[in-house]
């Protein structure tokens, strides 16, 4: 009588298996924290991308009517205002509003933004949006900023991260429209408001540092205006 064959088991055994298993999690560790950076750095660039569309829906919006839109300030997605640039922008505002995405026809949020849905949601992810408001009314080439700090007029301001000032005292920003970034809070100089004398921040993002922004300068304004044949 022919003796059993005994066949080796091909499969893995419970230890082999648990090596395997500890070689690719270790592995997939190692590789999330950099998907994780190039998913960020997506998100930047859209963002950056969506801040240049919108600058020119600005310079756009200027040609054809005159001026720059107010900030939008209505808070219930069912109003029918909402996502629309306010008739007028009030003499002393108490924030800074958000920008006016239905009105300029641009995205409503940047790439880590979230919808709201009723009137008591965040505005996670809005584009702060800020305008002098001498260019908020019909303006011609001799239109100025104001004397600051005054009740009429914003006197915006950009600082580094340092504090250093970008802008000047005598060319300061038209309008300044800002992403509060990945941890969708508003950064540094950002995330105080002056009613009569806006100071805002802008650099390379950081640890406690990672808001995205873009100014309209006067210079820049005029010059759009001149070459479509809206000024002088």
């Amino acid at each position: 009588m022919r003796a059993p064959q005994h066949f080796k088991n091909s499969g893995f055994s419970l230890l082999e298996l648990a090596i395997v298993l500890t070689i690719v999690g270790a592995l997939m560790a190692g590789l999330l924290p950099t998907l994780s950076g190039q998913i960020e750095q997506q998100r930047r660039n859209e963002t950056s991308k969506q801040l240049n569309e919108i600058r020119d829906a600005l310079y756009g919006y200027a040609i054809i009517n005159g001026y720059l839109p107010c900030p939008t300030t209505t808070t219930d997605p069912a109003n029918a205002n909402y996502g629309n640039a306010d008739a007028t922008c009030t003499s002393n505002p108490a924030t800074e509003g958000y920008l006016p995405w239905k009105t300029l026809g641009v995205s409503e949020t940047d790439a880590w933004g979230v919808k709201r849905e009723s009137t008591g949601a965040s505005w996670l992810g809005y584009w702060r949006y800020r305008v002098d408001r001498n260019f908020a009314t019909a303006f011609t080439l001799s239109t100025g900023f104001g004397t600051c700090p005054s009740a009429t007029t914003d006197c915006l301001v950009i600082k580094d991260n340092n504090n250093n000032s970008i802008t000047t005292t005598t060319e300061r920003p038209v309008a300044i429209v800002y992403s509060t970034g990945p941890n969708l809070a508003a950064d540094g100089q950002n995330a105080s408001f002056e009613s009569t004398s806006g100071i805002y921040q802008s650099d390379i993002p950081g640890p406690s540092f990672d808001d995205i922004m873009i100014w309209l300068s006067r210079p820049q304004l005029f010059n759009r205006m001149v070459a479509a044949g809206k000024l002088p």
